[in-house]
């Protein structure tokens, strides 16, 4: 059996701080033997420099995921090919840089861990190939070097996302959701054996609306006037599911969703 811990959106400062308060004594206490993050709103709430990459690799985190923010700072550019646990979704346009998966090796068991990245197209816009068959070519491809694979859906829509968890269910340890920085109670394992939950919610800070100061959104729900969003700070929590695995065939034994504050830690 292992432990594998799925950190959601990370954003901004209150989010990287908590992650770095949270991360080695959760690893400590559960035994962690691999960590991905979602890292797509961690520098200022918008994208990911190489700075706040760094910080996030050092802090103990395996594979970092994205979503729709990949690219809001242009710097990504310079730095995400030469990264390889950086992640873009793999339904993205195949001539965008990046990888959409990765296969890493966990910390204790040494085992083969694959992260694949993808995209929901339901209220995200722009030029999405279709989730369900490029998920399925891309386990045929990953399931040559393991089976266990973590599957991060950043997606809107919550219909899309559950019928990806039984599209992808005995196929893949887990299917766990990201984006919409909400965390949802309906964990559970699957019939065929994959850990699913709709979405991991934010790590970062609640008092605020999804991450932004309420004040900017009330502003821009009450004028329809344009607002410079700035990331809130008020009451961080760390949200987080974490999978057990049997690596020998790569189904899940359970699933527990985390929302934890500094006082929890």
């Amino acid at each position: 059996m292992m432990r594998i811990l799925v950190v959601g959106d990370i954003v901004g400062s209150p989010g990287r701080s908590l992650l770095k308060q949270a991360l080695p004594a959760l690893r400590r206490k559960h035994e962690i033997d691999y960590c991905i993050a979602n890292v797509e709103n961690a520098a200022g709430g918008f994208g990911l420099t190489k700075n706040t990459c760094d910080e996030i690799l050092d802090a103990g985190v395996d594979c970092l995921t994205t979503g729709n923010h990949v690219w809001d700072k242009k710097e990504i550019l310079d730095f995400i090919d030469l990264i390889p646990q950086l992640l873009r979704p793999a339904n993205y346009p195949p001539d965008q840089p990046g990888a959409g998966s990765f296969v890493g090796r966990g910390r204790l068991s040494g085992h083969p861990i694959a992260t694949l990245n993808l995209s929901g197209r339901v209220f995200m816009g722009g030029a999405i190939d279709d989730p369900f068959r490029r998920a399925s070519a891309e386990v045929e491809r990953l399931k040559r070097e393991t089976d266990v694979i973590i599957v991060d859906f950043h997606a809107e829509a919550t219909s899309e996302k559950t019928a990806l968890g039984y599209h992808l269910d005995g196929q893949v340890s887990a299917v766990l959701g990201t984006h919409t920085h909400v965390p949802t109670c309906d964990q559970r394992i699957l019939p065929g054996g994959t850990a699913y939950c709709t979405d991991i919610g934010m790590t970062g800070p609640y008092d605020s609306v999804i991450g932004v100061t309420t004040e900017a959104i009330l502003r821009r729900f009450l004028t329809g006037m344009p607002t410079r969003f700035e990331t809130a700070k008020g009451d961080p929590r760390f949200a987080a599911v974490m999978v057990e695995v049997d690596p020998r065939g790569g189904r899940a034994l359970s699933v527990e969703r985390m929302l934890l504050g500094p006082k929890d830690l």
